[in-house]
């Protein structure tokens, strides 16, 4: 067997984060069938997830070992035993382990990575989820139509019933309260829906453009604590007052923007056009929002784009730091949906977003910052083509 001296002379250390998994697959097994099985064939095997790669990695038994011995702070020379030597090479190839002299591009681009990574501090558990729940090309309106489960009435035969309400004891004693008179508050409330009808013909005016932005993205004030550190007051609450949420704008449709992509700046209340899309506005949004067409035509589409660094940097390493990121883009969408119905406008929030489409136009690096979700605004329809949940009939008006 030929070693590569360079790769075998390498001082190495563990990728920081990973998991091993233990999969199981099952394939078609025709001979199994013939002999009075029922033709599917299960097979076990270890899949280790590291979120600096992105992608699964199968590994053996001798791999599997060697990894649960290798440490990821530590510098340490490969094995002595001829085995794990070659399992450790194998290794530094699969970018699970790292080397401290990189040989090459690849060796030098896993190295980064895991940098990039380290430097994040992101908790174990979070950096995982986030880097394996990122879709690409996937089509989430074909997958609910093949699976039956495109409508309500749907659901309810592909799924059975839902789970029923908590349940409370019969002579449970409660105290009944009192319900006061609506405000315009309420009405405001009452009025909030999703939106997936969007009137594309009929331009949204700049003023209510810059309004939203502001309201929802901007800053209403701000505390400068030093030279490189200032903490903004928003219209959103944000773990720990870090906002680590920015907008990358789809502009379609706005009165004296000209359509793009476009990242919003806080400071100065401004736009930065970023490069076109290769595969054109239209057909990236369609790709980004997982072909949700009802979604796709809104005048203006955001992207919840957060700076994990920034809330980790506060929260190294902590077991609920991504869980505040997550919970910011709820209290942003929020505040998106009652802006927008201030303005007579329709908003929306999805995360069914093909991330890995996102990232590259979008100029992001999943470690340090991704996309979360993406959320929209502009004129509703002046009919509804696609079902909208308005039991109360505040949005739209009943027919007969």
């Amino acid at each position: 067997m030929s070693v590569d001296p360079a790769v075998s002379s390498a001082r190495i250390r563990r990728c920081e984060i990973l998991l091993l998994e233990p999969r199981e697959s099952a394939n078609f097994d025709l001979q199994d069938l013939l002999s009075g099985g029922n033709g599917i064939r299960r097979q076990m095997r270890w899949v280790a997830l590291a979120p600096h790669l992105g992608e699964p990695v199968d590994v053996d038994a001798v791999q599997r070992e060697l990894l649960g011995r290798i440490g990821p702070s530590q510098w340490q020379d490969l094995p002595a035993d001829e085995d794990e030597r070659a399992a450790g090479e194998a290794l530094l190839r699969l970018g699970l382990l790292v080397s401290a002299s990189p040989a090459d591009d690849a060796a030098l681009q896993v190295r980064q990575a895991d940098d990039r990574q380290r430097d994040a501090y992101w908790h174990p558990l979070a950096a995982v989820l986030h880097a394996f729940t990122r879709w690409d090309g996937v089509d989430a309106v074909k997958n609910t139509r093949d699976s039956g489960t495109d409508t309500a009435v749907g659901m309810r035969e592909v799924l059975g019933p839902p789970p029923a309400p908590t349940a409370v004891a019969a002579d449970a004693e409660s105290q009944v309260l009192p319900l006061q008179d609506d405000t315009a508050f309420d009405a405001l409330l009452a009025r909030r829906a999703t939106c997936r009808n969007f009137d594309e013909h009929r331009p949204l005016p700049m003023a209510m453009f810059s309004t939203m932005l502001a309201r929802v993205f901007g800053a209403r004030a701000h505390v400068q604590v030093s030279d490189d550190l200032r903490f903004q007051k928003k219209s959103s609450p944000s773990g720990g007052g870090l906002h680590p949420t920015e907008a990358y704008l789809v502009v379609q449709n706005v009165d004296g923007v000209a359509p793009g992509v476009y990242r919003y700046l806080l400071d100065g209340h401004r736009l930065l056009r970023l490069p076109d899309p290769p595969m054109g506005l239209r057909a990236f949004a369609m790709e980004a929002l997982g072909q949700q067409h009802w979604f796709a035509n809104a005048h203006c589409l955001v992207t919840l784009v957060p700076r994990f660094d920034r809330t980790f940097w506060k929260y190294r390493r902590h077991a609920k730091g991504y869980r505040v990121v997550a919970l910011e883009a709820g209290h942003l969408s929020q505040t998106m949906y009652l802006s927008a119905t201030d303005l007579g406008l329709g908003a929306f929030i999805t995360g069914a977003i093909n991330e890995r489409c996102l990232e590259p136009v979008l100029q992001l690096d999943p470690v340090q910052q991704g996309a979360l979700a993406m959320c929209g605004f502009g004129w509703r329809a002046a009919s509804m083509e696609t079902a909208e949940l308005d039991p109360a009939g505040e949005v739209w008006t009943r027919a007969g």
